[in-house]
């Protein structure tokens, strides 16, 4: 419902083949999206089938095992994020992607929304004209709530078992187990706002502090800009209240994101600068193009097969948000 429905429906992109164990899943997805041949699993499609591209949505504990075997077969691969699970794993990873020569883009989705997009040209704008003054402080606060919004309203699922299939990645051997849990827990759900942080930082960052009741993770970045990420301050039961303040010396822009698995929404832009008494503040709330963040994730992938753009996020940058969430755990959670 994420990624499948989007590339079925580009009129730039053809679902060629389908590879899933589940085999009467298999037959409702492939009817519904038209897709001619389906595989029991990924060995079989590599076998038969010349493609431009993979999208390998699974589990990412199952990456380690599965990847290697796909950079092999083909020249762009796209997954959920993270890498993987462990530093380690997502290090063999990326160097077995570029011994390949495969372009393995990582689906974080929050870099391809058209509000995220907006900030960040703007972010850069001003970075480079120098006219809301130093870049100061990044805030992203992320509560929990409806990440779903509808968004699995058609979802095929024939009830069949899944196989037991590609082994799924340990925890971490260096962590105790109540530690590894937490980190795994961590990875699977904040590194979202890990990788944003940087992505409107425009820099690499390192985390300075993380309070016990793990809320606040403080960090500073390389040139010495300040960040908070705010995770689960508050819940919510329907709405979804992610947000992001960028704050200049003399401006801010505030980003208001959509729930993941929203259709045809975007995110909300507010941008406010001071002119220093040179005239009216300026304020503005741009109109977006109604495209969700999953869909347009799906054309910048068709858009990287096709040798049109760089992926909004790689394996090599992936990486370092694995690294980056290692030390917050770690170190909140050292005795």
């Amino acid at each position: 419902m994420a990624h499948l429905r989007n590339y079925a429906t580009l009129p730039e992109c053809e679902v060629a083949a389908l590879a899933e164990p589940r085999k009467r899943t298999a037959e409702l997805v492939a009817a519904r999206y038209g897709i001619d041949s389906v595989y029991d699993d990924h060995k079989q499609m590599i076998d038969n089938e010349k493609l431009d591209g993979i999208v390998a949505v699974q589990p990412f504990e199952r990456h380690a095992e599965l990847l290697p075997e796909l950079y092999d077969a083909v020249g762009f691969i796209f997954t959920e994020k993270p890498l993987a699970l462990s530093v380690d794993a997502g290090k063999r990873l990326l160097d077995a992607a570029e011994k390949k020569g495969c372009i393995h883009m990582v689906g974080y989705h929050k870099r391809s929304d058209p509000a995220v997009a907006y900030a960040k040209r703007l972010i850069e704008e001003w970075r480079g004209s120098g006219e809301a003054g130093p870049l100061k402080y990044v805030r992203i606060t992320m509560p929990e709530g409806d990440w779903i919004q509808q968004g699995l309203t058609g979802l095929l699922d024939a009830g069949d078992e899944v196989p037991q299939g590609i082994p799924l990645e340990g925890l971490p051997s260096d962590m105790d187990e109540e530690t590894g849990r937490r980190y795994r827990s961590f990875v699977n759900y904040y590194i979202h706002q890990v990788n944003l942080m940087r992505y409107l930082m425009g820099e690499p960052y390192r985390v300075t502090y993380g309070e016990s009741s793990g809320v606040v993770m403080a960090v500073e970045s390389a040139s010495g800009i300040a960040g908070i990420i705010e995770m689960n301050p508050y819940r919510t039961t329907v709405e979804w209240e992610e947000s992001v303040l960028v704050a200049f010396e003399k401006a801010y822009i505030k980003i208001e994101l959509c729930a993941p698995l929203a259709v045809n929404r975007t995110g909300r832009v507010e941008v406010y600068l001071d002119r220093d008494g040179e005239g009216d503040p300026y304020r503005k709330i741009p109109s977006l193009p109604w495209i969700d963040a999953m869909r347009q994730q799906a054309v910048n992938f068709v858009r990287v097969c096709r040798g049109e753009m760089d992926p909004p996020c790689d394996a090599r940058e992936a990486l370092e948000d694995l690294r980056v969430s290692r030390n917050y755990v770690t170190a909140r959670y050292r005795s």
